[in-house]
């Protein structure tokens, strides 16, 4: 049975031909709907929002898709369609067999852990250091200070007036911005034959901080010297200080 109605259907049909069976992808997706789609041209991903605030974000990662669709430096999934309902939005893109880090490091032993996660930060090593056309440089901690305050008021976060008025007293000394994945946590990052290999779930990547994609991506083993150290060995452009990883990952992630 089709996750969506005969209207949405039959525009993803014009992209994707004739489905033929579809199956929902159980680990994926706390803010949609993730299904795989088995079509007359091959397989395919079929995200689906609902919610006005997760419908712009969805809006966001196809544009992104849309953006790195030639690019072969940074491994995201394929980008084929995106279509909008009245109370749903849809981005079609390819499947990608693997598993997130999160199941693979769940799966792997000791020595694995730490060979997985070093490869991680080695690979978010390679983003930060990736210029990309097509991503214009903005001020991009007061855009999401902007944000968090408009997601504040409408109910649409775990932060308050008084963690947001704290960050924004409180801004850690700027930086030069790179490329950031935007949410990079072991759940957004593909393992695809043994390696950290495709970012997905990228609404939010663009020029940024680079010290909020590394606090998210430590945040699990902070308090894990040697995962903590596996990780540097891959990542070697900074190391962030404690300071920076509560502002990052304590404070502005409770917005988004």
């Amino acid at each position: 049975m089709s996750p969506v109605n005969k209207e949405i259907e039959s525009k993803i049909e014009k992209v994707i031909g004739k489905i033929e069976r579809v199956n929902l992808l159980q680990d994926q997706g706390c803010t949609s709907e993730v299904h795989e789609m088995i079509a007359a041209e091959g397989r395919y991903v079929l995200k689906s929002s609902f919610e006005p605030k997760y419908r712009e974000w969805l809006k966001n990662e196809a544009d992104v898709l849309e953006k790195l669709n030639t690019n072969i430096e940074i491994p995201t999934p394929r980008y084929y369609g995106y279509v909008e309902g009245g109370n749903s939005s849809h981005l079609i893109m390819s499947y990608e067999k693997g598993m997130t880090l999160t199941t693979a490091l769940k799966k792997a032993e000791k020595k694995e852990q730490l060979a997985l996660i070093k490869n991680f930060g080695h690979f978010l090593h390679r983003l930060h250091e990736t210029s990309v056309a097509g991503f214009h440089n903005h001020n991009w901690l007061a855009e999401q200070l902007e944000k968090a305050e408009g997601y504040v008021e409408s109910g649409d976060a775990d932060g308050d007036f008084e963690l947001l008025q704290k960050l924004t007293l409180h801004q850690p000394s700027s930086v030069h911005q790179t490329m950031i994945h935007g949410d990079c946590t072991t759940d957004n990052v593909m393992v695809i034959d043994g390696k950290a290999s495709m970012f997905i779930d990228v609404a939010g990547m663009t020029l940024g901080d680079p010290r909020y994609d590394v606090s998210l991506a430590i945040r699990k083993w902070v308090n894990h010297k040697e995962y903590i150290e596996a990780f540097y060995e891959g990542y070697r452009r900074y190391k962030v200080t404690k300071e920076e990883f509560a502002y990052f990952n304590e404070g502005l992630y409770e917005f988004f």
